[in-house]
This record gives C-alpha cells, structure tokens and sequence, in this order.
C-alpha cells in the first residue's frame, strides 16, 4: 500500500475543500481520490472526514491526523530536490507514451534531449496499451486523461488543442457542420480506445457546460494514424490532436471546422487534450526523472 501516496490524496483533499477540487489538482477521477481515502481511512482505523452529498468536514480525528502529517509532501519535495541538485542526471531512463504522441511530439524531441543530457540512456516504448511501471521497468508515462488510474502520481504537462477536420472533398461533396449537433448528419471518423474499447466522445463546452456531441460513426479504429489516413482521403471527419492535424491542414490535405452557436450568444468550443506526466511515487522523481518533465512540458 502506498501510504504516502494516500496521505497525499487526503492532505490535497483537505485543502482544495472537496474531493472533486482534489481529483482535478492531482489528475485523478474523483472515484479514486474517494477510493484513496477509503483505505487511509480503513488502514488507520478512524474517521478521517465526515462526508456527505452536499459537504465534507474533517472529523477531530482528521483534525489531529491532518496537523501531524501536512507537512509530509513538503518535507520530500525539499529532499527529492536537494537529491536532483547533488546529482548530475545520467543512466538509463524508461519512458513510455501513447502511439501518437511518442511518434509526433517525443521523438522528434529526443535528439534535442541527448544533446543536452548525453548522460541520459533513453529507451522509448511507444503503445497504447496499459504499462505496468513496475513489472517493465517503466521511470515515467506519458499518458491522456483516460489512462489515468490511482496507482500513479500525476502532473498536468500540457493542454493541446483538438480539431476538427476533414478533407475539402469530403466537405465540399457532404457540406460544411456548423454546429456539434449537426454532426449527427455526417460521417465520423471515431477512435476506439484499445485498453477498454471505450469510444473517446466529442465533447464540447456549449456556454460553459460541457456536451458530448451524438454521433453517426463511419470508420472506427484503435488507430490515429488510420483515422487520419481515412479522413484525408475523403471519409468523414475527425476528431485529432494538433500535432497530428496541424501538418495535414498546413499542406491542404484537411481543412479544419470552426463552430458558431444556434445564437449570438452562445460559444462552442472543444475540451482540450490533457496530458500527464505520471510516476510510481514521488521517490521516483530522481533527477533524471524530473529533467525529462521539464524538458517535454518547457517544449511543448
């Protein structure tokens, strides 16, 4: 059981004031920040917290355990830290990343990296699957939003932009969607996430609330890289990440789609990708470990 990493979730908890506040500054769902503060709980034998639907409050068990253990996650911060000063990074470090983003935005990144930390001995696994940290030796994942789980700790890097596109054949043959709910009329081109077979939805703030668009799937596949191929050659549109898109656009391949609202008052746009740095624990954070972050988040 990782302790630390539990302390850690109850001690975010208490000062963002809610599990939900807390599940967004660690880059968790809040089922598993609820999860975590099931087994401190459990593992001490006492009420943390008093929770209900509408509140939470810290019991004066909470209150006492609270007072003795804040300053834990400060404490290793300031050593993990003085231990990447007094160590030049160096030695293997494992990274593993999704398929699209190691292919578009770490590898070309990598040359980059060896320069300035020659030191450095990279192995890159690249897939979609889920990795075990441990049983394959994995420093640090590069991972989306949806492969988040409670086992690692996570840091927010970056938010990249999705865009929608298709091709101008498809476009100019099909019409242009001005609206999610049109989408409804055309071809999509959907990926199927491979570790759960779950369909990654559109979804989009309409006026601040968040809305998955219905949709009429075309193609479907565990493969960008395919989705992409499909929709530059006319079959539908697509849902990309930038750094996947962004080429194709550049060269006149796809053309991207802007929303309007129904109104003038309202504005659509699309959730961002979010993406996370993760580790086992903060012990992980080694200096080479943390060179590596710095490096990807400072360059993208």
């Amino acid at each position: 059981m990782d302790i630390l990493g539990l302390i850690s979730t109850f001690i975010r908890v208490v000062e963002n004031g809610s599990i939900a506040a807390a599940a967004r500054a660690k880059g968790m769902s809040p089922a598993a920040v609820s999860q975590s503060l099931s087994r401190l709980e459990a593992h001490l034998g006492v009420r943390l917290l008093s929770r209900t639907t509408r509140s939470m409050t810290l019991t004066e068990n909470g209150k006492r355990y609270f007072e003795k253990v804040r300053h834990i996650p400060h404490d290793i911060e300031l050593a993990s830290q003085a231990a990447a000063n007094e160590t030049k990074p160096q030695g293997p470090l494992c990274i593993a990343t999704t398929a699209a983003f190691g292919r578009y935005v770490l590898a070309p990144l990598m040359p980059a990296f060896k320069a300035s930390f020659p030191d450095i001995d990279i192995e890159l696994i690249s897939t979609d699957r889920n990795v075990d940290h441990r049983l394959e030796g994995v420093d640090v994942s590069i991972r989306i939003e949806a492969q988040l789980n409670d086992q690692l700790i996570a840091r927010k890097i970056a938010s990249l932009p999705f865009i929608f596109c298709a091709a101008p054949a498809y476009l100019d043959r099909a019409g242009t969607p001005q609206t999610p709910g049109e989408l409804s009329q055309h071809a999509c081109l959907v990926f199927r996430y491979p570790t759960d077979r779950r369909f990654l939805p559109w979804t989009f703030m309409v006026n601040g609330q968040p809305v998955n668009a219905k949709l009429n799937p075309s193609f479907i596949s565990d493969d960008i890289d395919i989705i992409a191929r499909i929709a530059v050659n006319g079959g539908g549109i697509a849902r990309l990440a930038s750094f996947v898109a962004q080429p194709l656009i550049d060269s006149g391949l796809l053309r991207p789609l802007a929303w309007s609202g129904h109104s003038g008052e309202s504005t659509i746009e699309s959730l961002p990708m979010n993406i996370y740095a993760c580790v086992t624990e903060r012990s992980a954070l080694n200096s080479k470990v943390r060179t590596f972050i710095e490096f990807v988040a400072d360059a993208i």
